[in-house]
């Protein structure tokens, strides 16, 4: 399946002012791009999952006033939606696409999947690569660089997703539009397919 990646017009999409101008760019440029990659992992994570999955492009659809500073395609067991449950993502804001594993907020059994994250803690910091990173918050484009990280780190942001309502757990790929431009098209889609597969066993712990 040939799926072009991400350009430099899709990353200045969100240089774009105003919010009506920059939803027509991203529905215009860059979801067609997220739907066609949705499509495609869809089928590929489903397997890899043992899980039917579908893909969520982000709508952005209580927006009134603020343009978007990001967009991005959720995969998740479910047709009706992802925030609800352990998911997948690939996106981008201006300055790097991103591929995660993701337990946001909105995940009730967010608990459950803080113990599993403790109790596998050790395994988990042996297998990640080092290049990859954390977020504690969707929202925003700051990681965490996970060389460097120990066993009380991880740990810390595993016990926070057990007893903070809001706290929210990522773990992927922080990949900068420099080198996502400098790719080729099948370069692109090994690099996701990649990810992936280092990061299914976060979701095998549900």
């Amino acid at each position: 399946m040939n799926i072009e990646r991400f350009t430099a017009d899709d990353f200045n999409v969100f240089t774009i002012d105003g919010l009506e101008q920059r939803m027509d760019a991203l529905k215009d440029r860059i979801q067609p791009k997220l739907k066609a990659l949705g499509e495609h992992f869809s089928q590929q994570l489903s397997v890899m999952t043992g899980d039917e999955m579908y893909p969520h492009v982000a709508k952005h659809a209580r927006r009134t006033v603020n343009p978007p500073k990001d967009t991005w395609v959720a995969l998740a067991a479910n047709s009706r939606g992802y925030k609800m449950m352990p998911h997948f993502q690939i996106g981008l804001w201006e300055s790097h696409m991103f591929i995660w594993y993701a337990v946001i907020y909105e995940a009730p059994n967010k608990m459950e999947i803080g113990k599993k994250l403790e109790q596998q803690a050790n395994r988990l910091i042996k297998n990640i690569p080092s290049n990859y990173v954390w977020s504690m918050d969707h929202t925003k484009p700051e990681v965490i660089a996970h060389d460097g990280l120990g066993i009380e780190d991880l740990n810390s942001m595993f016990h926070r997703l057990q007893t903070v309502k809001k706290a929210e757990i990522l773990c992927g790929m922080r990949i900068s539009r420099d080198d996502v431009i400098d790719m080729n098209d099948d370069d692109f889609m090994n690099t996701i397919q990649d990810a992936f597969e280092h990061l299914l066993p976060f979701y095998k712990l549900n």
